[in-house]
């Protein structure tokens, strides 16, 4: 099949999939109109399983509705379920000193403090996604002040709380360094601030340098505070559908500052980690690995999850747009047909979020007890974009 028909066929199955059921999926079952933000702790089938809300799922969500409305079509039913969220959070998300709690009652009641910074990267993300479609004000001073708060505890390691996953003493976390360049950078990008942008470049380098090990071809979940390698179990985590995530950030990032060598390096990196990540006994995307070949101290490291599948197809589709090399096809082939074939509901729409070794489902909770509108929304929106973009190019120079 000619390249110019693949990808506009791609186009129609990541439209089909986002539009004709993953949108719908959440627009049927899970918007609480009623009270206020989107209800998550829910089954596969729809159904709400607890009316709990998780800071973060609510963040995500902000971004997501707000990104379909931004990029894909300026639906006012979109931006409406944006907006409700927005005055949701806003209302119960913070606590007196401004850290983003992490879980609320369905009445807005908190139920779980402020113990987890994540949370406050996914405010910066989602405020700023719904900023650029509205300009609404409020939106822009939270993630503002989040940004300022953010700011000063990551100048005091310690200072913050990391659920569902603890660093270690004397180490820091990769995932802290991605997220906070991504919603810094992303921020910075909408104020048309220097300085935010700035920041946001010391936290990819911190990601390049420090957690990135070209030496070894990994990049390590967690090292300690002066940059040195951990011989521990923990220490020795890597996750490789975390990895690609933080490459195509990174990869964001550095086209703002036109580095083309750590674009290279990024596009090095997503490849290192899906041939590492690859289970080739059974298919997919293993969570974890241990860098010295070990058991990983990890969690559920031989599951299939939703997430590192759906970062994966994003990020080999733009490596493929960047570098134009046949590798990234032929990875992203490979992953798209284990995650169509395995993760989508065709029942009620999304996809399961939870696969064994062999693809079969569980149910124990992995990180959150939710399923959220977030993973799988975003990278088909971002795959619709560089597919349409590739097809455009494609029909221009035929």
């Amino acid at each position: 099949m000619r390249l110019e028909t693949r990808l506009v066929d791609l186009l129609a199955i990541h439209r089909a999939e986002l539009l004709e059921r993953t949108v719908p999926f959440w627009m049927r079952h899970a918007i609480d109109w009623d009270h206020g933000g989107i209800l998550t702790c829910i089954r596969d089938d729809g159904q709400v399983i607890s009316t709990d809300k998780y800071m973060w799922s609510q963040l995500r969500a902000i971004w997501t509705f707000s990104a379909l409305y931004n990029r894909i079509e300026p639906r006012p039913e979109w931006l409406d379920v944006a907006s409700q969220i927005v005055e949701f959070v806003s209302k119960y998300g913070r606590d007196e000193e401004g850290r983003w709690v992490f879980a609320v009652d369905q009445d807005g009641h908190v139920l779980k403090g402020a113990t987890s910074i994540y949370a406050d990267g996914f405010a910066i993300y989602g405020l700023t996604e719904f900023a650029r479609a509205t300009g609404d004000a409020r939106a822009i001073d939270l993630a503002q002040a989040t940004y300022e708060n953010v700011q000063a505890w990551l100048a005091r390691p310690g200072s913050y709380a990391t659920a569902p996953y603890a660093i270690p003493p004397g180490a820091k976390a990769h995932a802290v360094a991605m997220i906070f360049a991504l919603a810094f950078h992303e921020l910075g990008l909408l104020l048309a601030d220097e300085s935010i942008l700035a920041t946001a470049h010391v936290l990819a380098e911190d990601v390049m340098t420090a957690f990135r090990r070209p030496e070894k071809h990994l990049l390590y979940e967690y090292v300690t505070l002066d940059n040195q390698l951990m011989d521990t179990p923990q220490g020795r985590a890597v996750v490789p559908g975390h990895a690609i995530e933080s490459m195509w950030f990174m990869i964001h990032i550095y086209q703002h500052w036109g580095d083309e060598a750590r674009i290279r390096q990024a596009i090095d990196t997503i490849r290192w980690h899906i041939e590492l990540g690859w289970d080739e006994t059974y298919g997919g995307i293993l969570l974890a690995r241990d860098a010295a070949g070990g058991e990983p101290w990890w969690a559920f490291a031989d599951s299939k999850l939703w997430w590192p599948h759906t970062e994966a197809l994003y990020a080999l589709l733009l490596a493929y747009q960047l570098s134009g090399e046949a590798w990234t096809l032929d990875w992203y082939e490979r992953v798209h047909n284990y995650a169509f074939t395995h993760f989508p509901v065709p029942n009620h729409g999304e996809w399961t979020q939870k696969l064994d070794r062999q693809g079969r489902p569980f149910t124990q909770t992995v990180a959150l007890p939710v399923k959220d509108p977030f993973h799988l929304p975003r990278a088909l929106i971002q795959c619709i974009d560089v597919l349409s973009n590739l097809s455009w190019i494609r029909r221009q120079t035929s």
